[in-house]
């Protein structure tokens, strides 16, 4: 067995990254999202690659369904049970609102009041138990839920992060009679001081346990089924990828898993490649998703609001998200403005160029109209032709007609306004947070992404950027690249003149050894294994921390405790860092330990991904006219996978494969380098090397 398959399911398609290790061949599938249960889709694009499971050692899937879980409303009936007095804190959240004015707000939380009772109970936040729990009362409210027809439960107590016992002792009390493992507890999920992140990580776990695990676990057999008898694992929104028994008991922490993939493909090319900053742009049927790598480091965020009041603390790679992708809708509104998104058509009924029932126009719709797809040749292998007529009614209609514009215009105008959203995600990203986007390369991925890299470029300032040999499935790709990743966390909530780092040397060799154990219970291999230790620290009276690196020696699996001079030290120096000043005679508080361990996966040879032989001209497949701009051109087209390494494609060319369209415009040139990359810069612009 030396298969490796990767599959990202997107609100479109579901791709497929089929490697072999052996012989480091790559073999790649793009086949519709299946609605409402998209294991019909993830089973679909592997059968069209792999004819027997018993080949394949390891399957690792970036999935989005506890994303539309919780974007769509879709988790389980969930009850809580809390301290006597904090019923409420869910629906308080921070005191934020969804929108500035108004009196009243509209937001309701996962678990409706009604499934929020109390129990007597109090730990009060230096860890004394000021009153046991009432099990009792526990188990009366456990009962109580069921017969409501709760499915799922959280246990959330007051200051369980600095002493478990109370909420330990409810757990043990509600799995006793709870009848399925969908039983949530806060201070085994996020043992981590403030009440709100903690109540509402540990709530949206529960909530979306159900539907997490049910999905998880059909796969799991229908892969046994199939003859399958490797390595199931799940990518995680940092980036790393955890067992599925991990991810039935945490379906929190793939909030992102699908997007973060893509990131993690999108950082391993790159700086194989010899770029060290890049900026994505993952454009699939539903979203665009913008991340930014900076010296070859993605950005981690501690914590991420997948909608309002819905925050999760968990680290995260951070991606920025808009409704602009190929599936989005294009509409006018009541005062006469173009607008694009957040409503998507998705894979059913799909753009109306796919005939799939839709009459509202798309960015897809657009783009064929446009001539920058071929009708002939639609991605994903479900239809034989691009309806172009029927998209380009479709636009008359909805955006012409109401905008005095012709069908061209109007398809034009369509592109001009996503593209100017996607741009002003990328600023948000760069620009907004203190990075220069010269010093940056856009790799475009997903379906669409490499068709909008000309307007990218321009309407950004970005220098060059670099394709992917598989754009569409990039993700998926990420999915078989991706370390393995176990993140934790523990608050200290010292002064460091007081810091008892005999006690955090105990913190941080239990995550270690937890860690370890997660890394030695899985079947893949690991080239290294790593520990990583952040401190969260601030001068007291300031509220939020910085977060500082430790370098902590481990000798034969054991730890070696920091001293506070260590710490004082590493936090000046990210203080500095961050701010370029220190406050004098200031007193310095420890907040919370997070801790990693990482098992690293081997990664494969992109070289083996780069064209054999070839040449330019035999890659040519002909030339149809291409709008840009105010005109049509005569454009050639290319098979992409044919080019040559070191083949040069000026614009206006589009270079057509399997799994995406890359369209280079007039002023633009691509180059194929020694990966089966397209390095793309306007022909006046800086040098293409890195």
């Amino acid at each position: 067995m030396s298969r490796m398959i990767g599959v990202d399911v997107g609100g479109t398609f579901t791709d497929v990254f089929v490697l072999d290790e052996a012989s480091g061949k790559a073999e790649v599938a793009k086949v519709p999202t299946t609605r409402p249960d998209q294991s019909g889709g993830f089973l679909d694009g592997i059968s069209a690659r792999v004819d027997d499971l018993a080949t394949v050692d390891v399957v690792v899937h970036g999935t989005t369904a506890g994303t539309n879980a919780l974007l769509e409303r879709k988790g389980a009936r969930t009850g809580v049970i809390t301290t006597a007095g904090l019923r409420d804190v869910l629906e308080m959240r921070r005191r934020d609102r969804p929108r500035t004015w108004g009196l009243r707000g509209d937001f309701d939380p996962v678990v409706p009041r009604d499934l929020r009772l109390e129990v007597p109970e109090r730990v009060l936040a230096d860890g004394t138990v000021h009153t046991p729990v009432d099990l009792e009362a526990v188990r009366s409210a456990a009962r109580a839920l069921i017969g409501a027809g709760c499915e799922a439960v959280a246990i959330l107590f007051a200051n369980a992060y600095a002493n478990p016992t109370n909420e330990a002792r409810a757990v043990e009390a509600v799995r006793a009679l709870w009848p399925n493992p969908h039983v949530s507890c806060s201070s085994e999920i996020l043992p981590e001081i403030r009440e709100f992140e903690r109540f509402s990580t540990t709530a949206l776990n529960a909530y979306l346990q159900p539907e997490v695990s049910g999905y998880i676990g059909r796969l799991d057999s229908a892969l046994t089924e199939g003859g399958f008898r490797g390595e199931f694992m799940i990518v995680q929104s940092n980036g790393g990828v955890m067992g599925t028994g991990t991810a039935r008991r945490l379906p929190v922490r793939t909030a992102l898993s699908g997007p973060a993939a893509g990131v993690i493909a999108a950082g391993h090319i790159a700086r194989t490649a010899g770029f060290d900053n890049v900026i994505t742009g993952d454009m699939g049927g539903t979203s665009f998703d913008v991340a930014l790598i900076a010296e070859g480091q993605s950005q981690l965020a501690p914590q991420t609001s997948i909608d309002f009041g819905m925050v999760v603390r968990t680290p995260m790679i951070e991606i920025t998200t808009i409704g602009a992708g190929g599936g989005s809708i294009a509409w006018v509104d009541k005062g006469g403005l173009l607008n694009i998104g957040p409503e998507s058509a998705g894979s059913s009924p799909g753009p109306v160029a796919y005939g799939g029932g839709n009459d509202r126009p798309t960015v897809t719709d657009a783009n064929v109209v446009l001539g920058r797809i071929d009708p002939d040749n639609p991605i994903g292998g479900k239809l034989d032709r691009l309806d172009v007529d029927a998209a380009a009614r479709a636009i008359d209609t909805h955006v012409g007609a109401r905008l005095g514009l012709s069908t061209t215009q109007a398809a034009e105008a369509i592109l001009k306004v996503a593209n100017s959203r996607m741009a002003g995600a990328i600023r948000l990203v760069s620009i907004e947070r203190g990075f220069d986007p010269k010093r940056f390369a856009f790799m475009p991925f997903g379906g669409g992404g490499a068709l909008h890299t000309a307007a990218m470029l321009k309407e950004v300032g970005i220098g060059r950027a670099i394709v992917p040999r598989y754009p569409g499935v990039t993700s998926a790709m990420g999915c078989v690249i991706a370390d393995m990743r176990q993140d934790f966390v523990q608050t200290v909530n010292s002064l460091t003149a007081t810091l008892d780092t005999a006690a955090l040397r105990d913190v941080m060799q239990r995550h270690l050894d937890e860690g370890l154990a997660l890394l030695d219970a899985a079947k893949s291999r690991f080239e290294a294994r790593d520990a990583v230790f952040e401190l969260d620290m601030a001068y007291v009276g300031q509220t939020h921390t910085v977060a500082v690196p430790l370098s902590v020696r481990i000798e034969d699996a054991t730890v070696i405790a920091p001293t506070v001079a260590e710490v004082e030290a590493a936090f000046d120096a990210a203080y500095m860092s961050t701010y370029g000043r220190l406050l004098r005679n200031g007193t310095r508080r420890v907040m919370n330990l997070r801790s990693a361990v990482i098992g690293r996966r081997p990664k494969f040879d992109l070289t083996t991904l780069a064209p054999v032989g070839g040449s330019t001209e035999a890659a040519r497949t002909g030339s149809r006219q291409v709008h840009f701009g105010d005109t049509w051109h005569d454009t050639t087209i290319y098979d992409r996978l044919s080019l040559p390494v070191g083949a040069e494609i000026r614009g206006p060319a589009i270079l057509v494969q399997p799994d995406t369209t890359v369209l280079i415009d007039p002023g633009l040139t691509g180059r194929v380098d020694a990966y089966g990359n397209t390095i793309i810069t306007p022909d006046a612009g800086p040098d293409s090397e890195a």
